[in-house]
């Protein structure tokens, strides 16, 4: 057998994995980084638009703070999120941006002076000040009062990647790659570790650790239409659920992205909307106005993807042999601004599509749909990143639910997530490590690698037999939640989706495979993923069932109003019986009365479309109350928030920020 031993285990090479990596790493722990593919390929790469984080350089973000960034967030979470978590999140954001700007990152930067933006599709000059000039530059973005989105062009995720990957190296972090997550080892409730299998030689082998951290992604590729990459497949958070007692928080909380291109579904950030860019329909019309006359076209996604699909659905979409798409007009920016500050987003229409987007009029415009997009729900941990019920386990990013965004999350708030919660989770690994030794015996771990062994021989042992093949079993899968747990969800299709599934589930435990080798085997592997897979479809798909109320991106047209009374919690899945074709669900109240901002009109659509809780008014109360008395006294912003809702951070990030013109304020 082989086992590696380390103090840190990180499974996932991304922004959130490496940024955990580095954080034990700098702590004095022997860090091991465990990746399916070349970090410098992980999906974070991806990311176009930027990364939200309240500097206030630019004229535009002037009054920006923590407080600002906080609301928004809430407000875009649907009332969702974790308060506690958001606030610890919004402090951290603008020393995280600092640091790698620091490590390297070139982030744009304000040129003090005039300067031509595009606001609400109008041409106009802002001003930018003499003393901002050379400090780091923010675009506007969907459902954000102020211009707060740092960005590098349209290449965020790209150079946030590398100088976090650079970092890593730099402090010689020990990165695996080509590993992949098999199964957690676990004593009791404690994990030490996971099971995992070579991709290149196909061999088993363990890693046992002090604390093991899992930043393996999103799950998105469940579903068919999806901008995420072919490995976000959610196995991470699989191998979770499959120890019968990890959790996973809100699951069927899964956001829809406006503007993916079609037909390849690659996404277009919302940086062309940021930046002044409108959607036309099949009239060339600007239709959003009409929907959403305060926002437009930067609602949060959730709202602006149901109006495009609404919109499509009353006939004003673009033919084509895809399907119904509508048009994104990015023209009116001008050459020279995609040029240089969306020249991802022209290769890839020039790419993929023949369409140059600085081409001016129809010419231009790029064909787009809403394609599923991200998981604001996965493993469910405790502010510190820990497992709610596994000792020594951490999860941050995108494969977690930490839960920063609730049912909504806002752009440019996850690939802030990433390195925020790899600061923060990181710390509180680190701490974890020193406090524990590995006690676990080499005879358990020996009995989880032969039970690994013996799965995979009885894969390739299935005799064969007629019926579906693993393919189209996940082809079916993908199909069945693009059709019935897609942006407009109601229980009839649930039902359907939920038995289907369960039925594929079957299934996939018993199909063979034609070829027997046990390295560079696609059938292989895909055979023990897509059981996995399926498990999460099944925990999005039964837990959209249940909640029966719209909330954020879950939006159910048999329940369209946002229900505070009955529905103003978490939901709690986990999976205790491994023969059983469905999770078992629960769910974890948000307490009203300890939120610093209690539930309200969201700025969204009509009102009246909430069931109200008699506690929101009461705790509104209860909050101008405590805020007039202590501005009255002379307490700063600092000291009524901490009196408001108190959260906790490591005391170097808990630290005041400073902003250009206010200081510290």
């Amino acid at each position: 057998m082989k086992i590696n031993y380390c103090d840190a285990l990180v499974i996932g090479g991304g922004l959130a994995g490496l940024r955990v990596a580095v954080q034990t790493q700098e702590k004095g722990l022997n860090t091991i980084v465990l990746s399916l593919v070349p970090v410098k390929r992980s999906h974070s790469a991806a990311a176009q638009g930027g990364m939200q984080a309240s500097l206030a350089n630019t004229v535009m973000g002037e009054g920006d703070n923590e407080d600002v960034h906080f609301a928004d967030t809430v407000k875009g979470s649907d009332w969702g999120c974790d308060q506690e978590v958001a606030r610890m999140f919004v402090t951290t954001a603008p020393k995280a941006i600092r640091e790698l700007a620091n490590w390297g990152v070139p982030w744009s930067r304000v040129r003090k002076g005039p300067r031509e933006v595009v606001i609400n599709a109008q041409r106009t000059t802002i001003v930018e000040r003499e003393e901002a000039h050379g400090l780091i530059n923010a675009r506007d973005f969907g459902g954000t009062k102020k211009w707060r989105t740092c960005y590098t062009s349209d290449a965020t995720g790209h150079t946030m990647l590398y100088g976090v990957a650079n970092r890593a190296i730099r402090d010689e972090v020990e990165i695996h790659e080509r590993k992949e997550l098999m199964r957690l080892i676990l004593e009791g409730n404690r994990c030490y570790g996971a099971v995992v299998r070579d991709q290149i030689t196909g061999e088993i082998e363990a890693y046992v650790a002090r604390a093991t951290c899992i930043a393996t992604g999103g799950w998105g590729r469940v579903y068919r239409t999806t901008t995420n990459a072919v490995i976000c497949e959610g196995t991470g958070q699989a191998a979770v659920l499959e120890t019968g007692i990890g959790t996973l928080g809100n699951p069927e909380a899964v956001q829809f992205h406006p503007t993916p291109i079609v037909p390849s579904g690659i996404l277009l950030t919302e940086g062309c909307r940021g930046d002044g860019g409108v959607l036309r329909d099949v009239d060339g019309y600007r239709f959003m106005p009409d929907y959403e006359p305060e926002k437009k076209d930067l609602a949060s996604r959730d709202v602006v993807s149901r109006r495009m699909m609404e919109h499509i659905r009353k006939g004003k979409g673009v033919p084509s042999p895809f399907g119904d798409h509508l048009w994104l007009d990015i023209s009116i920016l001008g050459r020279e601004h995609i040029e240089k500050n969306l020249r991802d987003v022209q290769e890839i229409a020039k790419t993929f599509n023949g369409i140059d987007p600085a081409d001016p009029g129809p010419k231009g415009w790029l064909p787009v749909r809403p394609a599923q997009h991200y998981s604001m729900g996965g493993i469910r941990t405790k502010p510190t990143g820990e497992s709610a019920t596994i000792a020594g386990l951490f999860s941050c990013g995108e494969a977690a639910c930490w839960d920063l965004h609730g049912f909504n999350r806002l752009g440019g708030n996850s690939v802030a997530e990433t390195v925020v919660s790899g600061m923060i989770v990181g710390s509180y690994m680190a701490q974890y490590c020193q406090e524990h030794e590995i006690t676990v015996d080499t005879k358990l771990v020996d009995e989880y690698l032969e039970a690994e062994r013996t799965r995979i021989r009885e894969i390739l042992e299935r005799p064969e037999r007629e019926g579906m093949t693993i393919f189209e079993i996940k082809r079916r899968m993908q199909h069945i939640m693009d059709e019935k747990v897609g942006i407009f969800r109601n229980g009839d299709e649930l039902e359907e989706a939920v038995e289907e599934l369960q039925d594929l589930l079957r299934k996939s435990r018993e199909v063979p495979v034609r070829y027997k080798c046990l390295k560079a085997n696609p059938e292989l592997e895909e055979a023990y993923r897509v059981p996995k897979m399926l498990k999460i479809a099944l925990s999005i798909a039964y837990g959209a069932l249940l909640r029966t109320e719209s909330r954020g991106a879950h939006y159910r047209e048999d329940f369209t109003k946002r229900d505070d009374l009955n529905w103003l919690k978490r939901t709690i899945v986990h999976w205790p019986d491994p023969e059983a074709t469905l999770p078992e669900v629960g769910y974890e109240a948000l307490d009203i009365m300890k939120m610093e901002m209690p539930p309200a009109f969201r700025g969204y659509g009509r009102k009246g479309q909430i069931v109200e809780n008699p506690l929101s008014a009461k705790r509104q109360a209860e909050v101008d109350a405590l805020r007039k008395r202590l501005e009255a006294e002379g307490k700063d912003r600092y000291e009524i928030q901490d009196a408001l809702m108190h959260f906790e951070l490591p005391e170097n990030y808990k630290a005041k920020n400073e902003r250009l013109g206010v200081g510290y304020a």
